[in-house]
């Protein structure tokens, strides 16, 4: 087979099934990870989404907040088309980019807030994808991780955090917490 670009895991025909059932399924979590965030993050902050496939959560941040400017980066092309193709009118606001979290395309000291959903799980070294999401947070910046509460959870990756805490998460009606969220601070 001819060497092909990485993509990730979801080619086109995936991603679009993915952003049809995360709309579906997932709306909830959204809601709850951006009201999480608009509550977090300080007057004109960067805000940078880490896995965010198809865009929905940067789109969900900018409707309760007007101030900040999100970026969303995913190690799929396909996703990032897909984020691209449904930002309109706020492309002034939202930015979407093909990266790995263990190489962020961001200056050191960038971001104010750090936000992932439902993507620690697939991060191959966690403790070097941490150290590149500490690197892009300017001190004193936060670090917001949702995931499924039966991910592994590797208290050590985070070393180069303050208050490191995991909690679980129940987004609106769910009946049961399948999510929990890591919330630290950059030093």
């Amino acid at each position: 087979m001819p060497d092909q670009p990485q993509t990730g895991y979801f080619d086109r025909r995936r991603s679009r099934s993915y952003d049809q059932r995360a709309r579906r399924t997932l709306g909830g979590l959204y809601r709850r990870v951006a009201a999480d965030v608009a509550s977090l993050a300080p007057p004109d902050a960067v805000v940078l989404d880490i896995g965010t496939g198809p865009g929905q959560l940067p789109r969900e941040i900018a409707a309760r907040r007007a101030d900040v400017v999100l970026g969303g980066v995913d190690l799929s092309a396909d996703m990032v088309d897909i984020a691209n193709a449904a930002v309109g009118s706020l492309s002034s606001r939202i930015t979407y980019q093909v990266a790995d979290v263990a190489a962020l395309p961001h200056p050191d000291d960038s971001v104010d807030l750090v936000v992932s959903t439902l993507s620690m799980h697939e991060w191959p070294d966690r403790r070097r994808a941490v150290a590149e999401l500490g690197r892009v947070l300017r001190p004193g910046g936060v670090l917001l991780v949702y995931d499924f509460r039966f991910a592994r959870f590797e208290p050590e990756a985070f070393t180069g955090f303050a208050d490191v805490r995991r909690v679980p998460v129940r987004p609106g009606c769910w009946p049961v917490a399948l999510f929990s969220r890591v919330v630290a601070s950059a030093r």
